[in-house]
């Protein structure tokens, strides 16, 4: 397994930031990949974009037939689900009143926080939960983005790029009613542990692993599958109440717990310092108890190769300076089930 030494990293340092190797990519299955990046690097994606990325599939087509869901009084067409500047809201009893920024956003680049991240900030494995964070430290992010401070290991990721624009698009008192709204809701996990070595096969739409129709399956090998319990109620009808099951390789919910707990006979810091006894944040620090364990390998990669960056991350890197993909897996499913 990779793992990550002082002449590695001497050595890979370029003008710039960080070049990855090919034996140090990236894992493909946090990003929302079925395989690495190609040898050469593709171009940088544009604000918005996904330039280098693969074709994404196209979305399901709009019948003009209303959609319902159980527990909802709403109707909605397909169009209006997916809107970018006015997505549906499923069930407006479930969160506060959202602000126009989180409902609706502003033309032309900030797209409402409530289309990826639903209107109760639980997000999807393809970008993140942000209900329950300190307000502090959504500002923070939302500037890190902003100025250039945090980006993907994984050019092909272009929602980083999509937040990117969105950050900079965004105004002071925008980002802070946001801030505010999602800081407001506790964070409740909504994501399944299932230490499995055989997974339904999938396929990947818009970075998120979606079951295959059938009964099919194959080994899970050095990966953690993030897929929706419903596969249509999140992929089409966006539905904020229906969650995800994690599958994660056997035993590496108690490796990670051993990590976590005790830091692993000094190769990281005991996550408990930072983050809380329950793992559910202390003060500024944000909680990562039962959240995406494909953001959390994401995160914890991201910050060690330096291409997230920002207060927050200097104080991480040496915590995740020594710790190899297989430890990212470990500590994710172990948070995640918590």
């Amino acid at each position: 397994m990779r793992k990550v030494t002082g002449v590695i990293v001497g050595l890979a340092i370029v003008t710039g930031g960080m070049l990855l190797s090919a034996a140090d990519a990236p894992p493909p299955w946090a990003y929302g990949f079925a395989g690495p990046a190609p040898a050469t690097p593709p171009p940088a994606a544009p604000p918005g974009g996904r330039a280098g990325a693969p074709p994404a599939a196209a979305p399901a087509p709009d019948d003009g037939a209303l959609k319902h869901l159980p527990g909802s009084s709403g109707a909605f067409t397909i169009t209006q689900i997916r809107d970018a500047f006015g997505p549906a809201d499923w069930y407006p009893g479930d969160h506060p009143t959202m602000p126009d920024v989180v409902a609706h956003g502003r033309r032309p680049d900030v797209r409402a926080c409530s289309l990826c991240h639903y209107p109760n900030g639980k997000g999807r494995p393809e970008n993140a939960g942000v209900s329950g964070l300190p307000v502090s430290y959504f500002m923070q992010t939302m500037a890190d983005f902003r100025n250039g401070a945090r980006k993907s290991a994984d050019s092909r990721k272009g929602n980083t790029n999509v937040m990117i624009a969105i950050a900079k698009g965004m105004t002071e008192d925008e980002t802070k009613a946001a801030a505010e709204y999602f800081g407001s809701m506790k964070w409740t996990p909504w994501i399944k542990v299932v230490e499995a070595a055989t997974v339904p096969k999938t396929r990947i739409a818009g970075g998120m692993f979606l079951r295959n129709e059938g009964s099919e399956t194959e080994p899970i090998a050095d990966r953690i599958i993030e897929t929706p319990e419903n596969v249509e109620g999140t992929e089409v009808l966006r539905d904020a109440r229906s969650g995800f099951i994690a599958y994660v390789p056997p035993g590496s919910v108690k490796r990670g717990e051993a990590l976590v707990k005790s830091g692993g006979g000094g190769k990281t810091t005991q996550c408990a310092v930072c983050h809380g006894a329950d793992l559910t944040g202390l003060g500024p620090v944000p909680g990562i108890a039962g959240r995406s364990p494909s953001y959390m390998v994401r995160q914890l990669y991201d910050m060690q190769q330096g291409v997230r960056k920002g207060v927050w991350s200097d104080l991480m890197k040496p915590v995740v300076a020594n710790l190899t993909d297989a430890d990212m897996l470990a500590i994710a499913a172990y948070t995640a089930s918590r």
